[in-house]
Order: C-alpha cells, then structure tokens, then sequence
C-alpha cells in the first residue's frame, strides 16, 4: 500500500531542527509528491540556515525512507535569499510582501486610533454590498464622521474602482502601509496591490494572513468608523475578521427577493455563531421609479427585508432604491452619494440612522 502525504509528514514533523521547532511546524517542506513507492520533497531554508541544515535533509531523507511502502525518497535542500538590492527610483511602489501565513493572535484586536469597525455583509454576491459599503462611507463622511473604508473582499475588490483611486500606497519602511483618500473616506483594498487584470490564487491561510495585514500595518490613523466590505458568503475572511479582530457589529445587506434572504439568513446565522452583533439590516433594490413615467416597480419584490428584521426582532436600517445613476457613478469612481440626488438622500438618511444611533 502506497505511503500517504499525512504519514511523510508525521514523519517528518517527528525531527527536531536545530534552532528550534521542524520542518513541518515551520512551513519548510514543499513540493511533496509521492508516485508509488517513490517520495520527493523539498526543505527550503535561508541561505544562513543552509550550512546547518545539511544534516537535517539527510535525516528527513531517512525517517521518510522507514516509512511502509516507500521504496526510495528524494530530498532536495534549496535556500532562496533576498534579490539584489538596487536603487529604488523615486515613486517607486513601496516592496510590500502581501498575503502569507497569518501571525498568532492572542486575542482579537483592532487598530490603534479606531473606535467602531463594523462589517458589511451578504450572503450571497450581488446584491449591491459594495456600491452600499462606498456610498455609506462618503454619506457618513459627509455627515463630519472620520470614516475608513476596507475592501477585504480578496477574489474580487471593487473599491478600488467605485472610490476612483489607482495609486499603489506608499510604504515608509516596507512594512507600514499608508492607505489612500477618496472623497473624504481613507481607503484600503488589496486591488490596490495588484496589477489589476492579476488573479490572486490564495488558499485560506494567505486570505487570513492578507486580511490581518490590512488591518493590523495600515495607518488607519483617528477614526470614527472603520467599515469592512466582506466578499460573500460566510468563508475564511469572515471567520478571520470576527474572531481575531473587536467587532461592533455587522450590517447585513439583501435584495428583497426570497432567494436573497435565504442566503441573509445564513450571513445572520454565522454572525450568531460568531458572537457579532447584527446591527441591522438594509433592503436594496428596493424598487425602481421609471424616469420617464415615473411609475414605480418592485423589480425583485419589496418589503421582505423588514419582514424578516421584525420576524427575527432587529433593526431595520433602510431601503435602497435600484436606479442605473448609481451603476454609472460606481463605475466613473464618484460614488452617488457624494451628491444631491434622490438616491444620495437615501444613503444620507441610513447614514444618520446610524449616526443617530451610536453605531457610527
């Protein structure tokens, strides 16, 4: 019977290194493929750790080499170090390594000069949590609150494009990351760290380790409100954001139609499992008045938001109605509700909800 991948590393997790710790605690073993009886890996270390570290792959190559069914095992020891340093031009982008392996937390924290961090989220995608998450933050930044805006949805951040801002932020010392401003709100997101058409294919760890990156080395400097656009669904970011940072709560945002509210409930759910304090809800695409007539239509229903906020005793925040002016404002990077549109008096009205409530 062929050997499997959590036996070599057992294996391998059972030798202790030199400085402390294995090859296994300390993420050192890659490339691990097994072909029948035949087990190759690599051990990757510092050029410094290299010297020392000979005798370890000789050992890794014998305890693997023990193991039932492995007829002969490779080991490969590679040590990567730093590239040249050169010159860095000026305005040059900063050299930040963003994602990785999140670092241990003994507690959930929040960043210095913050008072309220509260999360907006679905569960599903499409439902305008994003265009919601920027025109919120303008309309409370209009309304005199210091407001910071988080884009922590990793797969696919929006902000960058509905906040109109494009610059890679700076960084002081590689570490530091100072974040961008944008019709009055400082802004974050991980579009702004990558080349635009770029994917990033993270696993979990890297979207954990990239989330308390923006949280924990931004300046977010004094504000009143820090608002996080969570992607959707009730995945890695959420669980990341709720348990390792001190929530004031989340704000759940649904379009009116049954099968929106199927998935809200299951954002609720997670929130309660969570211990995050669900602030209240907000319908959008609430209706749709026709420009020319002026004859309102309920495109995916109307009310059953509320419905569901009185059934489950929370506050129900507001409606937002559905009308291409805010579409065309996202996309032109002014969100529209640094206006003084019907639709920006909408976005003004849940801002002082919250405001007026002590939510923000």
């Amino acid at each position: 019977m062929s050997v499997s991948k959590e036996q070599v590393l057992a294996a391998l997790s059972s030798l202790g290194l030199p400085d402390g710790g294995d090859v296994v605690s300390r993420d050192m073993v890659r490339a691990l493929q097994i072909d029948g009886g035949t087990v190759r890996f690599v051990l990757e270390v510092s050029p410094e750790q290299a010297p020392k570290f000979a005798g370890v792959r000789d050992a890794a190559q014998a305890v693997v080499q023990r193991l039932e069914g492995v007829d002969s095992v490779s080991v490969v020891l590679t040590a990567h170090g730093p590239a040249a340093k050169q010159a860095t031009p000026a305005g040059a982008p900063p050299s930040l390594k963003v994602g990785g392996h999140p670092k241990p937390q003994a507690e959930p924290t929040k960043p210095s000069g913050v008072d309220r961090i509260v999360a907006i989220a679905s569960g599903k995608g499409g439902v305008g949590k994003s265009t919601l998450s920027s025109n919120l933050a303008v309309a409370l930044a209009k309304q005199g609150r210091k407001v910071g805006l988080l884009d922590a949805d990793i797969y696919g951040p929006s902000q960058p494009r509905m906040m109109g801002v494009s610059d890679r932020p700076k960084s002081p010392d590689g570490k530091t990351i100072i974040p961008l401003t944008a019709h009055g709100v400082t802004m974050m997101s991980i579009g702004l760290m990558v080349e635009p058409e770029k994917a990033v294919v993270w696993r979990g760890p890297m979207l954990m380790g990239a989330l308390q990156q923006m949280m924990g080395q931004v300046e977010w400097g004094e504000l009143d409100i820090l608002l996080v656009d969570l992607p959707p669904g009730t995945g890695d970011v959420q669980l990341t954001l709720c348990t390792k940072t001190q929530m004031t709560g989340a704000i759940v945002v649904s379009t009116p139609q049954d099968v929106a509210l199927l998935d809200a409930r299951k954002a609720l759910d997670m929130f309660k499992t969570l211990h995050t304090p669900v602030l209240g809800l907000v319908e959008n695409m609430s209706h749709y008045i026709c420009p020319s007539c002026g004859h309102e239509a309920h495109i995916f229903g109307h009310g059953g938001v509320a419905e569901e906020a009185q059934k489950l005793g929370l506050p129900f925040l507001g409606e937002i109605p559905l009308e291409l002016e805010v579409r065309l404002a996202g996309d032109a990077g002014t969100p529209i509700s640094a206006g003084d549109s019907k639709v920006a008096e909408a976005y003004a009205t849940l801002a002082k909800r919250l405001i007026d409530g002590g939510m923000a």
